[in-house]
């Protein structure tokens, strides 16, 4: 299988997460944000990223293009099923998804702003490569990113916390007894974090968990984590 992705995305990390969980082997094509659609576009139709290809036989009768970090996760599922990343029970199933929505359109958007605002400021010496201070441009034009917006996105931040430090804290998985979707995401989407010293201060227990969820999936730990 091929991914294609951006290298630094959370939402491509919360693919590669499912994919090692299932050792299922992939290689990766990185794309360079703006050039990214002549690529993508042609495939799904829409600029979004990641894009599984499969490539597996159209008469197999399974798709050709996967496009949306969920529906990899849908796809995933039916082609390998174990181990299970969907819960069987049909109320834990429901509430793995529900709870996957909720960090995919609210948190990961939330993570987003406030990670690329940290690096536009204060992050700035992690990279100041002229290459990686172009793509921070972009991706901040691009989502309307400013101090105003992560600021509320901050705020947003700090309530999803609390509302995961409930179930999350104290044990290993957010949904029942074993890794789900939902673990997968939040692992995926809050990771960027980990390079902003608030939150490494003020939540440990949140990359205690990031960290054992990629070892989980044979996945490098995301930057901030390496080293740890």
């Amino acid at each position: 299988m091929l991914l294609l992705q951006f290298s630094t995305s959370h939402y491509c990390r919360k693919a590669r997460l499912a994919l090692g969980y299932k050792h299922i082997p992939y290689q990766v094509e990185n794309l360079t944000p703006g050039l990214h659609m002549f690529r993508v576009m042609p495939l799904t139709g829409v600029a979004t990223l990641p894009v599984l290809l499969p490539q597996l036989p159209q008469s197999g009768g399974q798709p050709e293009v996967v496009g949306d970090s969920t529906r990899i996760f849908e796809f995933l599922e039916k082609y390998q099923p174990e181990p299970a990343i969907f819960p069987v029970d049909p109320v834990d199933r429901l509430a793995a998804q529900v709870l996957e929505d909720w960090l995919d359109e609210s948190i990961g958007t939330a993570t987003r702003f406030v990670y690329y605002q940290f690096r536009s400021s204060e992050g700035k010496t992690i990279d100041p490569s002229l290459a990686s201070m172009a793509i921070i441009r972009v991706v901040r034009s691009q989502y309307g990113i400013n101090q105003a917006t992560a600021d509320l996105a901050k705020h947003r931040l700090e309530l999803a916390l609390d509302r995961l430090s409930a179930q999350w804290r104290n044990s290993d998985y957010l949904i029942g007894n074993q890794l789900t979707i939902a673990d997968l995401t939040a692992a995926a989407l809050l990771s960027p974090l980990a390079l902003i010293p608030f939150y490494r201060q003020s939540y440990p227990w949140l990359f205690d968990r990031i960290t054992q969820i990629h070892q989980a999936c044979n996945e490098p730990l995301p930057p901030g984590l390496i080293g740890d």
